[in-house]
């Protein structure tokens, strides 16, 4: 199974780094495993290039930093419904992978990890709280890694 976790989000903006330290840590992880198949990818924001990217593979796990009004974070399908559109300089995962189905005929399985943030001031470092939610993530997705077949077929993840 080829796997593919991809944070984004910008680390100058303190919580809005949750992201790319989830990719830090998790990549770390699988090569202290010697886990295979898994790729990891951090980058400001999603581009419409991402959807040639994610049609390489069977799970990709978007990350991001979220100021919804979730306990510490969540894991939700991506399902690429709705029109294309591209009215910013930044796509949504759900536009990516529209895009990756459209014009690869590829229909990963397309997840959205959003971790709770709190600051977004112009300097680098998490929060305290955020790194508390960031720790929870990385156990998750540790799991997951490791059972990703179980995440492909489960109809709830870690609902919001």
């Amino acid at each position: 199974m080829r796997i593919l976790v991809y944070g984004y989000g910008n680390p100058g903006r303190q919580d809005d780094g949750l992201a790319a330290a989830l990719v830090e840590n998790l990549e770390a992880w699988a090569a202290e495993q010697g886990l295979t198949g898994i790729a990891f990818e951090s980058n400001y924001q999603l581009n419409v290039e991402d959807a040639e990217t994610i049609s390489h593979q069977d799970l990709v796990i978007f990350a991001d930093a979220s100021q919804e009004d979730i306990e510490d974070f969540c894991l939700t399908r991506v399902e690429g419904e709705g029109e294309l559109s591209f009215t910013t300089h930044a796509a949504s995962p759900d536009y990516v992978f529209k895009l990756c189905q459209d014009l690869f005929d590829r229909h990963p399985t397309v997840l959205l990890l959003h971790i709770k943030g709190y600051t977004w001031d112009f300097r680098e470092g998490l929060s305290d709280r955020a790194l508390e939610n960031l720790q929870r993530a990385v156990t998750f997705m540790k799991s997951l890694l490791q059972e990703p077949q179980t995440a492909i077929e489960a109809k709830e993840l870690k609902p919001c």
